[in-house]
């Protein structure tokens, strides 16, 4: 068989995490292949939640605005009877929430992997695995022949059953979160008012989404009556199950899918093994509560990418591939926190819960704090590396860098805030005077000037968090910060390098501390991003 077999990254498994990864990794110039078991494209959907943190990475490949088109809005997400966890005023472009069917997401994902030159081999399945200390290589089973790729590094992102992690001989310890859940795509005679139907009660949940074409996803659980997830659903009880907790008949008929399942809480101890790495549900997974599976590995994904890139470019700094771990692992554990928290309270059947659940009820919006956090928390804007940063670092470094606006340079060229900037996947260099920074990293620094008097120099990573700042640097304070990160200026600058952005920032300084509230209505908020910063209870927001 004809198949190239050499590449600098091999990712196994097409889902959104390995798509992302992929087409990150090959938007860098680099070698990619992802090996996919299915032979045809799936049209299932799991996951119909996108997430405010997502869709900013989701910007910074010029992929949100596309993806925004798919789907419906919401600037809230009802959890307990009254109480809703507020989305409406995150500090982001993006405060709301996404309903939009997976598929959508991974249509998207392929096609820029795709056109960066990533290759995809279906039916394509991995049996085997070794490394050395100079590569990866995989045996796979494609079209009854056995082949063997070979590689830098290599990714499993084969979901929950992943291959790589049972030959890598990675555990895989937690429990079941929920079993015996109904699943059903159907047609709706009465369409519910809300566009996420959500309920739950002491009988059991249920969840109602949309895929935008008449069909919708209908999900149940009936605390009495626990089956095998092998057994076939009897529709009829599922749509009794559904109007009970519901407490309104939507008419569901004509079902074109029906399954069970169950859901399990389970996390990979070790997310890398030598130049093997684990990202989304082949590292951690958990309950559907709160929607952050497929979010959760897509921010995976865009944290180890350019890690590999530098690390296959030879400039990455010492330490800088075992940093996913460190930054990824501690977040997914918080992820199985909060999910089966929210199942937990919702489903609880002590006194003790079921009291919180009355009190939850009952108090409503007016924990508004509570719900805000909440938000925060659930839309991935809250994420940080903050617990990472070196000793002595400052304190934004670790942080979320917010999508600040830029202003155009005379000539009108160059990106109009930071995640455009992020477009081209390098380091951006925010702060006066950082121009002349570029040259000397032609291929690996975007640059922008300050259009206001500011100190602060900020270095944000590809993915979107601050990778180091000083307030008014030297020229060699600057210039050690950038060689941590980046390594070695190169021997010969470029003059006008690809590099060099035209474009000045806006910086908010220490007086542009209050909290604005998100532009009202279904879009992203139109307020000036450098006026988006958070309040007290919040993460700050730097540059």
């Amino acid at each position: 068989m004809d198949i190239n077999r050499d590449y600098d990254v091999l990712v196994v498994g097409a889902g959104p995490t390995g798509l992302l990864l992929a087409g990150d990794v090959a938007a860098a110039g680099l070698r990619v292949a992802l090996l996919e078991r299915r032979a045809e494209e799936s049209n299932l959907t799991r996951a119909f939640a996108v997430h405010a943190r997502t869709l900013e990475q989701l910007d910074a490949r010029g992929l949100a605005d596309e993806l925004l088109e798919t789907g419906a809005r919401l600037d809230s997400l009802r959890v307990f009877g009254t109480l809703r966890i507020d989305l409406g005023r995150l500090p982001s472009r993006f405060p709301l929430l996404l309903i939009t069917p997976q598929y959508h997401t991974e249509q998207l994902l392929l096609r820029r992997a795709l056109d960066a030159g990533a290759t995809l081999l279906r039916g394509t399945e991995a049996v085997a695995l070794r490394q050395d200390p100079e590569g990866v290589e995989v045996d796979a089973e494609i079209g009854g022949e056995r082949i063997t790729f070979r590689a830098a590094y290599a990714v499993g992102t084969d979901g929950v059953r992943s291959r790589v992690r049972e030959l890598l001989g990675v555990d895989f310890p937690g429990e079941s979160a929920i079993s015996s859940v109904m699943l059903a795509d159907v047609k709706v005679e009465r369409p519910p008012a809300d566009v996420l139907t959500v309920g739950a009660n002491r009988s059991g949940f249920a969840f109602m989404a949309p895929f935008g074409d008449g069909w919708y996803r209908v999900i149940a659980w009936d605390r009495s009556d626990q089956r095998p997830d092998g057994d076939p659903v009897d529709f009829d009880a599922l749509r009794r199950v559904a109007a009970e907790i519901f407490e309104e008949d939507h008419g569901l008929h004509d079902p074109r899918w029906l399954s069970r399942f169950h859901s399990d809480e389970r996390q990979a101890p070790d997310y890398r093994v030598g130049r093997v790495f684990l990202a989304g549900d082949a590292a951690h997974c958990h309950s559907p509560a709160g929607g952050q599976g497929m979010n959760t590995g897509l921010q995976d994904a865009a944290n180890l990418g350019w890690k590999l890139v530098a690390a296959v470019r030879g400039w990455a700094p010492p330490g800088l591939l075992d940093s996913y771990q460190a930054e990824r692992h501690p977040v997914g554990r918080q992820v199985l926190r909060t999910s089966g928290g929210i199942l937990r309270v919702a489903l609880g059947e002590s006194p003790a819960l079921r009291a919180l659940r009355t009190v939850l009820k009952t108090l409503g919006n007016r924990l508004r704090p509570l719900t805000r956090r909440g938000g925060l928390e659930v839309s991935g804007i809250a994420i940080s590396y903050q617990k990472q940063a070196p000793e002595g670092a400052h304190r934004l470094v670790g942080l979320r860098a917010p999508d600040v606006e830029l202003t155009l340079a005379d000539d009108g060229k160059g990106p109009a805030r930071l995640y455009e900037a992020l477009r081209q996947g390098r380091f951006v260099l925010v702060g006066p005077d950082a121009s002349a920074a570029a040259d000397s990293w032609p291929d690996r620094l975007v640059t922008a000037a300050s259009a206001k008097v500011t100190t602060r120099t900020v270095l944000v990573r590809p993915d979107g968090y601050v990778a180091w700042a000083a307030e008014g640097p030297t020229a060699s304070e600057l210039r050690e910060g950038l060689t941590a990160w980046l390594g070695a200026p190169a021997a010969e600058p470029t003059p006008g390098a690809e590099g060099r952005a035209a474009a000045r920032a806006r910086i908010p300084d220490e007086a542009e501390t209050e909290p604005t509230a998100a532009a009202e209505g279904d879009g992203p908020s139109q307020a000036a991003p450098e006026a988006v910063t958070p309040a007290p209870d919040e993460p700050e927001a730097g540059p």
